[in-house]
């Protein structure tokens, strides 16, 4: 059963750089078979997509977001990470790490964690 959990800190200061990584245990980030993603829900709004890390660590980000994000992998961890800079009020949402399936579809899930951005 693969498993995947999120991790970072909860709070962010305005203009600063939010961190977080996806852990992911019962299969490897490795396999070529797959892809993973970060989705975000912010407060009253539909899910986000963010971007995407293949195995071959090419990446796909949202236009929208594009200029302030970064999504990397470390293999000898079997985790991937998103970096997200210079974030506003505006990034407060729950942030999900998800696997890309073989047919497109997402078939794992973190729980997601919660991240305020605020003074």
């Amino acid at each position: 059963q693969v498993q995947l959990q999120e991790s970072g800190p909860g709070l962010v200061k305005p203009s600063q750089t939010l961190s977080l990584t996806c852990a992911v245990s019962g299969g490897s980030i490795t396999n070529t078979y797959y892809a993973w993603s970060w989705i975000r829900q912010p407060p009253g709004k539909g899910l986000e997509w963010m971007g995407r890390i293949a195995t071959d660590d090419s990446t796909c980000y949202s236009p929208s977001l594009k200029s302030r994000t970064s999504i990397s992998r470390d293999t000898s961890k079997n985790q991937f990470s998103l970096q997200l800079s210079s974030v506003t009020p505006e990034d407060t949402a729950v942030y999900y790490c998800a696997r890309v399936g073989a047919t497109g579809g997402y078939d794992y899930w973190g729980q997601g964690t919660q991240v305020t951005v605020s003074s």
